[in-house]
Formats: C-alpha cells, sequence, structure tokens
C-alpha cells in the first residue's frame, strides 16, 4: 500500500468541501476541482477550505495519491474514464432522482450505482464510503480514535487490500467503519435506506447492516432482484 498523503476531491460542493476540511484537519495535502474554472473555485477554496489547492481535474488527478468523487452521480461519465487509470477512488456518490433523472435513464436497474461506476472507471479501483452521512455530520461528526461518541462509516468494494487501506482513511479522517467486499452492498446505505442521512455508532450501524434484509428497503431491493 502507498502512503496516501495527497487527497483529491472531484467536486466543490458542499460534500466536496466538508470532506476537503476533515482532510486537511487529519493532516492530508488537498487538491480540490469543480464545475466552474480554477479561478472561480479557487475563491470559494481560499474562504471555507484555506490550505486546500483549486485545481482542474487533471491537476487534482494526477498529484494525489487518492481521489474522492464528489459529484452528482448523473456527471461521472463527464469525466473521461482513462483520467482515473489505475488510481484508488472513494465513490461517495448516491442515485438521486431531482438530480439525475429516472433510474432507468442513467443505470442499469439490475446494478448498483457504484457497480456502474466500476464498469465505466474500469481501469480504477472504486470502493464505496462516505455516501451515506450527511455533509453536516460528517462535519460535525468526526472524532479522535477511541473516543467513546465516535461515529462510523460503511466502507465497500471488490477488492479487500483497497478497501482495506480506505477504511485505515476513513478511520484518520476521524470515524470508525463497517466493512464489506462487494460492492453491490453499497445499496443497503443508498437513499432509501434506513442508513441513508444516519449517524450512528460503530455497534447501531453493524446491527443495521446485519439485518438490512428485514428492513422495508432491504426487502423491495430482494423483491426487485427475484
Amino acid at each position: 500500500m502507498a502512503e496516501i498523503k495527497t487527497v483529491g476531491i472531484l467536486g466543490a460542493g458542499k460534500v466536496g468541501i466538508v470532506l476537503a476540511q476533515l482532510a486537511l484537519a487529519a493532516g492530508y495535502n488537498v487538491r480540490i476541482s469543480g464545475s466552474g474554472s480554477v479561478q472561480k473555485i479557487a475563491l470559494t477554496i481560499d474562504t471555507l477550505v484555506p490550505g486546500a489547492t483549486a485545481s482542474t481535474n487533471q491537476g487534482v488527478v494526477s498529484k494525489s495519491d487518492i481521489i474522492i468523487l464528489a459529484i452528482p452521480l448523473s456527471r461521472y461519465k463527464n469525466i473521461n474514464s482513462k483520467l482515473l487509470k489505475d488510481k484508488l477512488v472513494i465513490d461517495a456518490m448516491n442515485y438521486w432522482w431531482e438530480t439525475d433523472g429516472i433510474r432507468e435513464e442513467v443505470l442499469d436497474p439490475n446494478s448498483t450505482s457504484s457497480e456502474q461506476v466500476q464498469k465505466y472507471f474500469n481501469k480504477s479501483t472504486i470502493v464505496k464510503t462516505f455516501n451515506h452521512m450527511g455533509y453536516h455530520n460528517l462535519q460535525e461528526d468526526a472524532r479522535p480514535a477511541g473516543a467513546a461518541d465516535r461515529k462510523a462509516l460503511f466502507v465497500t468494494g471488490d477488492n479487500h487490500e483497497a478497501v482495506d487501506e480506505v477504511a485505515a482513511f476513513v478511520d484518520t479522517m476521524g470515524f470508525d467503519t463497517v466493512v464489506h467486499y462487494d460492492i453491490a452492498d453499497g445499496i443497503m446505505t443508498e437513499p432509501g435506506s434506513e442508513l441513508f442521512g444516519a449517524s450512528l455508532p460503530k455497534s447501531e450501524l453493524e446491527h443495521v447492516i446485519d439485518h438490512f434484509d428485514e428492513t422495508e428497503f432491504g426487502k423491495q431491493i430482494k423483491n426487485a432482484n427475484k
């Protein structure tokens, strides 16, 4: 595993900004890009994340050890898949119909969003996390390791080594982790699930994940896959 020194974030919205703040606080160098010009983004970054570097997508990716996708799901194909070749990529995105359109129009209905993201970025390693907790909770609930009131994030992907590396990274960002090794399990934390928007300690997060099939959303997913 290569040491993570620089965190690259594609997306300068609320989630991207909060993750940049957490990464800086954890001692990482941070590079961030957005949909506007670098000059425009730099004004936002200088105000909200002083110490981070605004850049183009290319500048972020080429100089970062890990990449976080923090953009609307409908826009991930705006990024050339070759740009993220051989990169470890965190998928912090969710399918949200209000911004992404009707599901059947943007995704294979028999596949989860992260599976589709991995399929598109087929030369990258995708790990799903940071997606189920609201940006305000990410900002307010980060705690040092061992804190009694620490909250947890779900981390999943198909590559065991990459998932473990991302879980260790998430720990430095201020959260415990619940780890799975199947990227399709990311559906457990997406909009519609009991975990979406929840900020829970590890034991409670584990309980919901372990009993996902018993939840209303879990039953819907199970029936849809029959």
